[in-house]
């Protein structure tokens, strides 16, 4: 499950992620954001991606999730919200960008894209 949220006045691109997604879902959530992106000509962007609704995801999807990355205008900043520690540990494998923060609250990761604040965890 997923869902995506473009506030085009701030070029802000708002993902939450939920559950256990498959290699299909990932394609398919690929599919759907680069189509975000072309619809509000996105190219300066900032994206909040919640991954809170997530458990710990098989090898496979997060292998497919970092094919697609790849793929993936850059961003000038990403925040990445987490639950658990180890959702946590898997996220930081894919996102190791100088320009990426994992992040425990919303409200920090909108401070990191929105301003850069650094966030306390």
């Amino acid at each position: 499950m997923y869902r995506i949220h473009v506030d085009a006045a701030r070029s802000i691109v708002e993902v939450t992620l939920g559950g256990l997604m498959s290699v299909a879902e990932v394609d398919t959530y690929i599919a759907d954001l680069k189509q975000e992106f072309i619809a509000h000509g996105l190219r300066d962007y900032a994206m909040i991606i919640d991954v809170c609704a997530c458990p710990i995801q098989p090898q496979e999807m997060i292998r497919r999730m970092g094919e697609h990355m790849a793929t993936m205008p850059k961003a000038r900043a990403l925040a990445v919200v987490t639950g658990s520690s180890l959702a946590r540990m898997q996220i930081r494998r894919l996102f190791t960008q100088s320009y990426a923060r994992i992040v425990a609250t919303p409200a920090d990761a909108r401070a990191w894209v929105v301003s850069g604040t650094e966030p306390l965890t």
